[in-house]
């Protein structure tokens, strides 16, 4: 089993509830029809217009993100999915990856709770693959456990791009957020006074800044919607 993430792209102007509505009832069904074994989606809808952590490096930006799970990266399923996207936003670009779960979120069907702020990494250009890595996944992952509200965490390596043209990316985050850290810095960081918020953005800032991600990436609020998981069973 493999996990493929598309990223929708879309000019904000061009993004509204009754897309945002389709993406995730009549597209959603239309790629489960194509034969996906799981499925979530991500939408930037109205709730998620008052947030204030949003880092957009690409033009039109990133407004919706698709995951599924499929036996076969390379095969009809992804082929399909793509072009049931590409009907839907004029950039889409698909990425292979693996995924590590730091922290599980519940399989329950439908809207997650809260939000989903989902990052897209690039490595800078100084630090080796091994080196980037090591220092994002064995390092920074306590710290952002540790100093953020966070209750769902997934980490996603990119393998390679799946659909042509896709700009570089080397890895994608998942990290659920209660709704109040949409707006409020003390809830993003699960602070109880502005003492502890300056210690932990202080921390998070050192951290992320080792593995070059305090730059060059992009940011985005959505409302998560799970639809249907390969490991439900379990």
């Amino acid at each position: 089993m493999e996990k493929v993430i598309f990223a929708l792209r879309r000019a904000d102007n061009e993004v509204d509830e009754q897309w945002c509505e389709r993406l995730r009832t009549e597209v959603a069904k239309e790629v489960t029809d194509a034969g996906v074994a799981g499925l979530t989606v991500y939408v930037r809808d109205q709730p998620m217009q008052a947030a204030l952590m949003r880092l957009t490096t690409i033009d039109p930006p990133i407004t919706a993100v698709v995951g599924i799970w499929v036996e076969q990266s390379y095969g009809p399923v992804v082929t399909a999915v793509a072009e049931l996207l590409r009907a839907e936003a004029p950039l889409v670009h698909g990425y292979l990856v693996t995924e590590s779960v730091p922290l599980r979120l519940p399989e329950t069907i439908g809207r997650t709770e809260g939000f989903g702020n989902i990052a897209f990494l690039r490595r800078p250009a100084d630090l080796t693959p091994d080196a980037w890595r090591d220092r994002w996944q064995s390092h920074h992952t306590g710290v952002a456990i540790e100093t953020q509200a966070t209750f769902g965490y997934t980490q996603n390596l990119v393998v390679r791009p799946v659909t042509p043209d896709a700009p570089v990316i080397d890895a994608i985050v998942e990290e659920q957020f209660p709704a109040a850290a949409l707006t409020d810095p003390m809830a993003w960081y699960g602070a109880t006074d502005q003492t502890e918020l300056t210690d932990r953005v202080r921390r998070m800032i050192e951290c992320v800044s080792s593995f070059g991600a305090n730059r060059d990436l992009d940011t985005v609020p959505t409302s998560r919607y799970h639809l249907s998981s390969p490991f439900s069973a379990r």
